[in-house]
């Protein structure tokens, strides 16, 4: 066992991948056979990482020598690449159709996320901007919370709700996008791009609007994606310049 274990730390990324990767197999298979698809993959996989970072050490489970490849896998430069990735499978093009609304949309759907999230986290106690701004940042998406928090130098209670907030939303989005499609005409491109710039969350909207009708799905998801990168630049910059001036 103690050969196994110094196996493992010697290829500790290695092993992080492997073990996320059953982790993110293990979560879509419970999506798709136990939940229908009504609540995404991503966001079962979260929940369970969460869970297994409770009882870990103070950095996770990477605290535990086996595992110590959780923190180069789970760090900010492999976090930030994901990020990037996924902003490149988006065309500007496709989101100018819907013209201003578009961008008014991401626009309205981040500030209003925000301000949604960062009254929640002052009404729970926590009044400080940093806080404040890091579990906004998480009602906009999973994301941004922890993209914020660490811009922003908060601490790791905060950022782990930021991210809860963000599940939270995104199986909210995924449940309620069937029922609401047809009373807000979500039913052509436009509105679906529409509709993911206003609610965000790439899963909960990816999964919503497949439950709803699957050819809406990329249109939602293109500008779903692009709310998570005006979070990201927003909310540790101007939203928390906002907040910083209100509570100081």
């Amino acid at each position: 066992m103690s050969d196994l274990i110094k196996l493992l730390e010697k290829n500790g990324l290695v092993f992080a991948f492997l073990v996320v990767g059953v982790i993110m197999y293990g979560s879509y298979y419970i999506s798709k056979k136990i939940t229908k698809s009504r609540i995404p993959g991503a966001a079962i996989a979260i929940s369970f990482g969460l869970v297994i970072a409770y009882f870990g050490g103070d950095n996770g489970i990477a605290s535990i020598p086996a595992f110590s490849g959780m923190a180069i896998l789970g760090g900010s430069m492999l976090r930030d690449f994901s990020i990037v990735s996924t902003a490149l499978g988006a065309s500007f093009t496709e989101i100018k159709k819907t013209g201003w609304i578009g961008l008014l949309s991401l626009i309205i759907g981040t500030v209003v996320a925000f301000l949604m999230g960062g009254s929640i986290a002052y009404v729970m106690g926590y009044q400080d901007a940093k806080s404040v701004a890091t579990i906004g940042a998480g009602a906009c998406t999973f994301i941004v919370g922890p993209v914020t928090g660490s811009a922003l130098g908060a601490s790791s209670d905060v950022i782990a709700i930021s991210i809860a907030i963000g599940v939270i939303k995104s199986i909210i989005v995924t449940i309620s996008t069937a029922f609401l499609a047809k009373p807000l005409g979500i039913n052509n491109p436009q509105t679906a791009m529409i509709f993911g710039g206003l609610v965000g969350s790439t899963s909960g909207v990816s999964a919503g609007l497949a439950a709803t009708d699957p050819k809406l799905v990329p249109y939602g998801a293109l500008t779903a994606t692009f709310h998570t990168a005006m979070g990201c630049l927003l909310c540790p910059s101007v939203l928390y310049y906002f907040v910083y001036q209100i509570l100081s």
